[in-house]
């Protein structure tokens, strides 16, 4: 194996059963391969009361300006039942041209590929004026707490500065060359209890049933769109995700109901500026007949843009060369880490195909691997020496 083959990378990189937090050996790997390309490495632990400690890794070649951060996780999801799998999850197996593994896509291919293409632009281009870094996490896939977001401040704290970032999520629905990523849509969940009065339910007269008065507020969280979308983002959406009274009896009317909801906005609101029109949507569905509390959880995931521009169009060109598809611009999806890492440059996503990620049987072509190992070099080639 050489540190320059992002296959065989991505195969060792598999066999480390990593699952969050456990670092199990995942980015000892990466730093070993780094450091032995001339990358000086820094292994970083954080720490909060109530959460794991994380193990993250830092690395960066060169000292100069500007400077291209990769940045990922080596961190995993459960595997589940093993059993059910093809191949054992963290085999790291190769049939008919497919890598199986927990991770294959989800990212340890994209992290694979991106060391190997920074691996061979250093090689190649020993005096290429600039700076490499990778930002790699043991987090993501957790509470997010003790990763990314505590390491871009110790690197700030150091004085390190970043120009662009490109995180290896990965991005494409079908195909190597269908989507960047140019932002993410915030995430806010509440949690609404309406009040009642226990009571039989042959007399209603002698209770409150609660059941009507939360029927009657998510009725009226769900009757109007939150916005018509912007220009980079769908509508936001409200989802409810749960709706509970506890009671196992058919013939009580329930003191209490409980249900949780969830909104996906884009860049027309904060979280605070959204929590407050849910407020004023329920005060004014309630009035004066349902009683009822509101209680938002903490978030750390707004609502953000890297607006197209140079480096935008740079990495849509490189896809482009090497797929032949001119990927689609997008804010769809989940949260990532690049929600902690726009606060300190531009970034975007683009990693291997995702409709495999968290799955039994999760798994990544072999040729897209090496195509996306392709495309990174490229990347860094045409903004290192632009022609």
């Amino acid at each position: 194996m050489t540190s320059a083959d992002p296959v065989a990378l991505a195969e060792a990189l598999i066999r480390c059963p990593s699952v969050t937090p456990d670092e199990a050996g995942a980015l000892a790997f990466c730093e070993k391969v780094l450091a032995e390309a001339g990358f000086a490495t820094e292994r970083v632990t954080f720490s909060t009361p109530g959460t794991p400690d994380v193990e993250n890794l830092y690395a960066r070649c060169g000292t100069g300006a500007p400077y291209l951060l990769f940045a990922g996780h080596t961190d995993v999801v459960p595997p589940g039942d093993a059993g059910r799998w093809r191949h054992d999850p963290f085999s790291g197996t190769i049939e008919d041209g497919v890598l199986y593994g927990r991770g294959a896509c989800d990212m340890k291919g994209g992290v694979a590929a991106m060391l190997a293409a920074a691996i061979r632009f250093v090689m190649a281009n020993p005096g290429f004026g600039g700076s490499i870094g990778f930002l790699l996490t043991g987090d993501e896939e957790g509470p997010a707490v003790n990763g990314t977001v505590k390491l871009l401040e110790w690197a700030k704290a150091r004085g390190e500065r970043f120009d662009h970032c490109i995180l290896g999520e990965p991005t494409n629905p079908k195909h190597l060359g269908d989507m960047i990523k140019i932002g993410r849509r915030g995430s806010l969940t509440g949690h609404l209890t309406v009040h009642g009065r226990q009571g039989h339910v042959a007399y209603p007269h002698l209770a409150d049933n609660p059941v009507h008065g939360m029927v009657r507020l998510i009725s009226a969280l769900l009757a109007e769109p939150l916005d018509a979308g912007t220009a980079h983002f769908a509508p936001s959406n409200l989802e409810m995700t749960t709706f509970d009274v506890g009671n196992p009896a058919s013939n009580v009317i329930p003191a209490e109901a409980r249900a949780t909801f969830n909104i996906r906005f884009n860049d027309t609101w904060l979280p605070a500026t959204l929590a407050a029109e849910i407020e004023r949507r329920l005060a004014a569905a309630a009035g004066n007949a349902v009683r009822y509390e509101v209680a938002f959880a903490p978030t750390n995931a707004t609502a953000f843009v890297t607006e197209p521009g140079d480096f935008v169009t740079l990495v849509q060109d490189a896809v482009e060369a090497h797929t032949g598809r001119r990927p689609a611009l997008s804010t769809t999806g989940g949260t990532s880490d690049a929600r902690f890492i726009k606060d300190h440059c531009p970034v975007i996503e683009y990693g291997l195909v995702g409709e495999t990620m968290h799955q039994v049987d999760e798994c990544a072509r072999v040729s897209d691997i090496e195509a996306l190992t392709a495309i990174y070099e490229t990347v860094l080639g045409r903004y290192f020496m632009p022609s």
